[in-house]
């Protein structure tokens, strides 16, 4: 599958398509900061500040990841489901992600718990976008078992830590990009970011191939 070849009209912008393009697919590619993808661009004749880096990746990111959603395969009905502590502001959160068996991720959601309430919330939210999974493999935290029996009582419900490690590559991406941004400044700007970084980091790794970057901006 190529990256996504819809693109929003640029009006009012300096810099043609293709290069907002390529600075947003770097970013999320690789584990570059602002001030990293502004070099990158200079190096090719291109000057912009990291200012307007960011600005980019802000405003498109979402669009980008969205079309990766939207034009991907049906995901497998085997779900890793896990979550990671994220520092926001100096306090603790735990991001909650899923995959299915291909790695590619289904969602995450930034909460302040980990207990029942937050992985019902999670979930249901997974259910209502996927339909119910066959098989559910998390680690052993019991507040999965009430969500899981509830809302998809067929489902085989594998907990055990050794089976999720597939899920963990995504989790050192994650720490990765929070070194690089130095923490996630608030519990929305980290869903945000993430829910769009995951898709495309994930998306542009698979395909590492065949990615054509002016593909983003047909």
């Amino acid at each position: 599958m190529n990256l996504p070849s819809t693109f929003p009209r640029l009006k009012g912008f300096r810099f043609p398509r293709e290069v907002v393009a390529y600075a947003v697919w770097a970013y999320h590619r690789f584990a570059l900061s602002t001030a990293d993808v502004e070099d990158l661009l200079a190096e090719r004749g291109v000057i912009v500040s990291r200012e307007s880096v960011r600005l980019w990746i802000k405003r498109f990111g979402r669009h980008f990841a969205d079309c990766i959603r939207r034009d991907r395969p049906k995901p497998s009905d085997k779900w890793h489901m896990d979550e990671a502590v994220i520092t926001i502001s100096g306090k603790k959160f735990w991001l909650w992600r899923a995959i299915d068996a291909d790695g590619d991720v289904l969602d995450i959601l930034v909460q302040a718990r980990r207990n029942t309430k937050a992985a019902k919330r999670f979930f249901s939210k997974l259910v209502k976008q996927f339909g119910e999974p066959s098989v559910v493999v998390t680690d052993k935290l019991h507040s999965y078992i009430n969500p899981i029996q509830n809302l998809a009582p067929d489902a085989d419900h594998r907990a055990h830590k050794g089976l999720n490690n597939r899920i963990e590559n995504a989790h050192r991406q994650t720490r990765k990009r929070e070194m690089i941004m130095g923490r996630f400044k608030s519990p929305r700007q980290a869903q945000r970011f993430l829910s769009a970084h995951d898709q495309i980091n994930r998306h542009c790794n698979v395909n590492r191939t065949s990615i054509k970057m002016w593909d983003l901006a047909e």
